[in-house]
């Protein structure tokens, strides 16, 4: 009798089975929200392989189920400037963005991992730093697919940096390009667009990309619009002269025909933070007029970039290693310390990455603290430091306001990024510091200033982690929690999200995010890294097989 009971049980069980969908992956009872700003639903969602296959309230079965009753579930979130191209070539684990809930890097700041020349191969094999490696790749697109058969945990996707076709073409002379020279870096721009970048970039406080008047800046955005692709920009001024850089950059977008994007939107220097109103006025003014303007941010009032940046633009000319010559050269150095002006403050400026490892020593320190300490003033401990380390030194500069963050932060068209790395908090990453919006800039979003500060709803705050910049860069079925789309997928909870990492101590993992999918792979498991490599190459819109 308990055999044939056993045998009734089996037969229903199989029949219950043969009306029920079988997914890879069933995830129960979650809050979902979907990317698109909407209030969010409670529902189930199907993946099958790389695909989102279903949403709703399922009769559905799992080969592996996850309850996320209580749990908000998103697209996974795009970091719109990454400096993950080195990092993830030593650890393709991307640790620090992923544990965040990010899946997607986009990298390209001005300067990107092709096409390269041999001398710039070269150059690039020699200025290595903990991080050692093979430059096995020429264009941009074999640097991504590099990354992508080499395995990482992200996907990947990249802007062409006008920095590198300059640099290919002209080489680091400050001077105007020949109108042969524009047509040949408008060739390469071509084929990157048609490798898949996403648009053409520009980091115009630095050499060479600064070194490109707004003509020829036109000219290579026409070649990435032709391709539906974006111009992005560091602008050539974040401070005295903001104003007019964001009206250069609108002008290359309305000239070009393209979206255009400002990178990491500041007022730098106190005398600039009431600038911010203006800013605004001229993005909204723009967008009035039917250009597609966008920004995006990091959510820290201080910004990261090499100590050179203080050195008058005549030492600065040709790049670092051309400024490292000039100030190892003693004819020089009183005109140098004559001609220095303090961008900012040196007890804003707080010193985190040395090359010479007997100098980190003195990472966490001001630069102000450290001239006292050597007897010297900053200017003479500034330029000692660098020719001492042979870099330019990475360094903090506090320079932003808090007021002017909480303003940003709420704009519509704004989206979001790290400037910064995705590293490990362990292993040859610990031998530097960095700034803590490589492990925090996202999951503040969500926690400090969606939930504790009540600054804009958490479904306004997924949107411009997810389809926002996923619709301004073209993306293809990314962005959002719908059928068809790829299987980009964060579970988390919104009560328990909160970043860790500090200034004084940056290297620690946000918390808070429980699951992450990426194309249907498990990469976080229970707050844990599975150690999967999911990751591809993202292709752009103006992909060509």
């Amino acid at each position: 009798m308990k055999n044939a009971f056993f045998l009734i049980s089996l037969f229903f069980l199989f029949f219950s089975c043969q009306n029920q969908q079988i997914f890879d992956v069933l995830i129960k009872n979650g809050r979902i929200y979907d990317g698109s700003g909407e209030q969010p639903i409670i529902a189930d969602i199907g993946i099958n392989g790389d695909t989102i296959a279903a949403i709703g309230n399922l009769d559905a079965v799992g080969k592996t189920t996850i309850d996320a009753t209580g749990k908000a579930v998103s697209p996974g979130f795009i970091n719109v400037l990454s400096w993950a191209n080195v990092g993830l070539i030593e650890d393709g684990r991307s640790q620090s963005d992923i544990r965040q809930g990010v899946t997607l890097e986009v990298m390209g700041e001005g300067r990107s991992m092709g096409p390269l020349n041999e001398d710039m191969k070269t150059e690039m094999r020699e200025n290595q730093g903990d991080i050692k490696y093979d430059v096995e790749w020429t264009t941009l697109g074999e640097y991504l697919q590099f990354l992508e058969n080499k395995g990482v945990s992200t996907n990947v996707t990249s802007f062409i940096g006008n920095g590198t076709v300059r640099q290919h073409v002209v080489g680091m002379e400050n001077r105007e390009a020949t109108p042969a020279e524009i047509e040949q870096m408008k060739t390469l721009v071509d084929g990157a667009m048609r490798e898949g970048a996403v648009g053409i970039s520009s980091s115009l406080l630095y050499a060479p990309s600064m070194y490109a008047d707004t003509e020829e800046l036109i000219e290579l955005a026409k070649v990435a619009a032709k391709y539906d692709g974006m111009y992005i920009s560091h602008i050539r001024d974040e401070g005295d002269e903001l104003l007019e850089s964001i009206e250069e950059l609108i002008t290359i977008g309305r000239e070009a025909g393209c979206a255009a994007e400002i990178y990491h939107l500041k007022a730098s220097g106190q005398q600039n933070w009431h600038k911010m109103d203006s800013v605004f006025a001229m993005i909204e003014a723009a967008r009035a007029g039917g250009l597609a303007i966008t920004a995006d941010m990091y959510t820290y009032p201080a910004s990261s970039t090499g100590l050179h940046v203080q050195l008058p633009d005549w030492v600065r000319e040709g790049g670092v290693d051309a400024a490292l010559e000039r100030l190892a050269d003693p004819t020089l150095r009183a005109k140098i310390l004559a001609d220095i002006e303090f961008r900012n403050p040196p007890e804003s400026i707080l010193l985190v990455g040395f090359r010479n490892a007997e100098l980190r020593v003195h990472a966490g320190k001001r630069l102000n603290e450290l001239a006292t300490e050597f007897g010297k003033s900053p200017a003479e401990t500034m330029m000692d430091l660098m020719v001492e380390d042979g870099s330019r030194i990475q360094v903090v500069y506090f320079s932003m306001s808090d007021e002017n963050i909480n303003k940003k932060i709420v704009q519509p068209w704004l989206s979001f990024c790290s400037d910064a790395g995705s590293y490990s908090a362990e292993g040859v990453f610990l031998k530097q510091s960095t700034h803590p919006r490589a492990y925090g800039s996202f999951i503040r979003v969500l926690g400090k200033f969606s939930r504790d500060e009540g600054l804009f709803p958490l479904e306004d705050g997924i949107r411009r982690l997810t389809s926002l910049p996923a619709q301004n860069l073209k993306l293809k079925k990314r962005g959002l929690l719908e059928p068809g789309y790829f299987a980009d997928v964060v579970i988390f909870d919104p009560a328990n999200v909160k970043d860790k990492a500090t200034f004084e101590k940056p290297h620690q993992y946000a918390e808070g995010i429980e699951e992450v999918f990426v194309n249907g792979v498990q990469v976080i498991k229970n707050g844990d890294h599975t150690g999967a490599t999911p990751g591809r190459f993202v292709k752009g819109p103006g992909f060509e097989e």
